[in-house]
């Protein structure tokens, strides 16, 4: 069983996710802001994150950058809301393996996942 782990720090959006992750067949670990995702990267080493960008003591792209400086093969998707594409295109160089735009789609969402982890 495949191990994600959510980072965003709207609660109401990683449950959501994670609802739809764990009906799915998946195993969902979560965290609420950049540098408790790093931590909890560290700790469980999941198969694939889906970070948020915009968040609370360290965003998605500084977190990237982190999680990438110690596991060169993670594997992060971006999540970000439409008009961020600044902050997508910095995701990506820092790392990320694709985005999933906000709100998010459920078939978008397992569509990614799938690709990634199977």
């Amino acid at each position: 069983m495949a191990k994600i782990l959510l980072v965003d720090d709207a609660a109401f959006m990683r449950m959501r996710c994670a609802k739809l992750l764990t009906d799915n067949g998946y195993e969902v670990d979560e965290a609420s802001n950049g540098q408790e995702g790093v931590d909890k990267y560290m700790a469980i080493k999941p198969d694939l994150v889906l970070m948020d960008i915009t968040m609370p003591i360290m965003d998605g792209i500084q977190a990237v950058e982190e999680i990438k400086k110690r596991d060169p093969e993670a594997k992060v998707v971006m999540c970000s809301a439409l008009g961020q594409q600044t902050m997508v295109m910095a995701a990506i160089k820092a790392g990320a393996k694709d985005f999933i735009v906000k709100p998010y789609q459920p078939e978008k969402i397992l569509d990614t996942v799938k690709r990634f982890v199977g």
